[in-house]
């Protein structure tokens, strides 16, 4: 959905990972609502119907269908406009089409109606860190981490350390990446990003044990078979290091990593 720039440091798509922004998650019964096409809830309370058609904008827009997202979200906020989360999603969708200026309109309207919700702080953090402003990115990010009700802090770290790296600020990439870790031993981006920071600093076992902890938690991508690959050929395993060069040839032949071993590009 919303991807992270590439900077020295290995960074997965947010969508692959669960990391970056976050939409409300939809239930079972709404997902099958979104299925059918059958709309429920027409009935009750206001905040209930914007709710109901917030949701199901969500389940649309994480399918990519954005026009009838906007169309679930103008039926919520004609049904309340001072529903935080609608304009939350709104600020995601337009995010998502590159009208900025509409998508910052409307997540300061959420957050003006729900200054302390963490999944919309967290959203507008990774909004201002995706348009060129990734110092103050943080302040969100940290805001939604102090929620104590914040189910998924993680999340907020690793965007947190994304966003730092892009300023070149290695050190607390660091620290918030290690933080993320506190919060999820499993969060798989904070430890393929520990690992190359890692290797970066020269740090050779320490990425070893990162990028092998990685690699046991998924099934490995080209991106990090590559980074182990190169912490082996610099430790001077050369075993390890021709074992992982079978495993890029055979399972990634067609991707840049595997370009980049043939021609010996290993840095």
């Amino acid at each position: 959905m919303l991807r992270p720039t590439a900077c020295f440091v290995l960074l997965l798509a947010c969508g692959a990972l669960a990391g970056c922004a976050q939409s409300p998650a939809t239930s079972a019964t709404q997902a099958n609502t979104v299925e059918t096409g059958t709309l429920t809830g027409e009935v009750g309370d206001p905040r209930n119907r914007a709710r109901i058609h917030t949701e199901l904008a969500s389940a649309y827009f994480e399918r990519g269908n954005l026009g009838v997202a906007l169309e679930e979200l103008r039926i919520a906020i004609d049904a309340d406009p001072n529903y935080a989360q609608a304009f939350n999603v709104l600020g995601l969708v337009h995010m998502d089409l590159r009208e900025n200026a509409v998508a910052q309109q409307h997540f300061e309207r959420a957050l003006r109606l729900s200054p302390n919700d963490p999944d919309i702080n967290n959203n507008y953090g990774w909004f201002l860190c995706q348009s060129g402003r990734e110092e103050q990115s943080i302040a969100y990010f940290l805001a939604a981490i102090k929620n104590p009700l914040y189910s998924t802090p993680a999340r907020s770290y690793v965007n947190a350390g994304i966003c730092a790296i892009k300023k070149n600020n290695e050190r607390d990439a660091f620290d918030f990446f290690e933080r993320a870790l506190r919060s999820d031993p499993d969060n798989r981006q904070a430890v393929l990003n520990l690992a190359s920071i890692q290797y970066k600093r020269g740090q050779l076992e320490s990425a070893r044990a990162y990028i092998g902890r990685f690699n046991k938690l998924v099934e490995p991508t080209a991106e990090s078979l590559w980074l182990a690959l190169r912490v082996e050929r610099k430790l001077g395993d050369k075993s390890a290091e021709n074992t992982l060069a079978t495993q890029l040839r055979r399972r990634f032949s067609g991707s840049k990593e595997y370009q980049d071993m043939v021609q010996g590009k290993f840095e």
